[in-house]
């Protein structure tokens, strides 16, 4: 049991990095609050739009915060965001995903509705749900779980659709096993290998979406610091300060870059395919 994740670690380097940056990451948003040398919400006027120095290693932006603690603190609310939305769309896309796909009755009803939501960009059905329910980081959260759960529902559903055929569930539903419990104890279990690959890039994707409303204003509040709002409030002064922009942008390109790099190796280890042809 412990040696499947250290194989599959050393059996991929490009995992492995994802793994270690990530987890760097994360060290980095729980111990913010110790590494961060002054408050991140303090103004200091004098010391506005300030270049990277041995003060500020990233300079200050147009209130003459401290764009290093910004950063650093920012690094909380985008991977809470992300985490949360991973969670929730990972629970709730295999509740429905499990009916759609063994209730064939409720399967049209259901997978009608999920693709009326795909019918909409993401990002602009995200901003027109967050005007409705304002800015706060319950409300981008629950948005973007609205928005990513229709991916996960058709992904467990069509491992669904491929299991309820198997002669494992014909003979669970020949001796009269309840549906309940089949879906439970022998579909449910089989398709954890493709929810979990799918809830790392949604991982990412949240994150990413996260960055994109509150750079728009339409996300975390800015009094919250945040990779988006942080970079939001910085593209105003983008050709005179651009590490205000760039450090927090840099940040998440590295986070989502890891995540998507543990997502490719879980996919490649878990998948029955990848791991013949390896």
């Amino acid at each position: 049991m412990i040696q499947g994740p250290v194989y599959a670690l050393r059996r991929n380097p490009n995992m492995m990095l994802g793994a270690v940056i990530l987890a760097l990451v994360m060290v980095i948003a729980v111990f913010s609050p110790l590494l961060t040398r002054t408050d991140p919400s303090k103004l200091s006027p004098f010391e506005r739009l300030e270049s990277p120095r041995a003060s500020h290693w990233f300079g200050t932006d147009h209130l003459g915060r401290d764009v290093f603690d910004r950063t650093l603190v920012g690094s909380r609310i985008s991977l809470l965001v992300g985490f949360s939305v991973g969670i929730i769309t990972s629970v709730a896309g295999l509740a429905i995903g499990l009916v759609a796909g063994y209730y064939r009755r409720v399967d049209d009803v259901i997978m009608r509705f999920m693709d009326g939501l795909m019918a909409f960009p993401s990002l602009l059905l995200a901003l027109a749900l967050i005007s409705l329910l304002g800015a706060s980081v319950v409300n981008v959260i629950l948005v973007i779980c609205v928005v990513d759960t229709p991916r996960m529902v058709r992904v467990v559903r069509g491992a669904v659709l491929t299991l309820r055929e198997q002669q494992f569930v014909e003979a669970a539903n020949a001796i009269g096993t309840p549906a309940w419990r089949v879906l439970l104890r022998h579909i449910a279990p089989n398709t954890f290998a493709p929810v979990m690959v799918q809830a790392t890039f949604i991982f990412a994707l949240a994150i990413i979406v996260e960055a994109n409303l509150s750079f728009l204003g339409a996300g975390v509040p800015p009094s919250i610091p945040s990779w988006g709002n942080i970079m939001g409030e910085g593209r105003t002064y983008l050709q005179i300060a651009v590490w205000v922009t760039f450090f927090p942008g840099l940040f998440l390109s590295f986070s989502v870059l890891s995540i998507n790099l543990v997502g490719d190796g879980l996919r490649d280890t878990l998948d029955p395919r990848f791991s013949r042809r390896a």
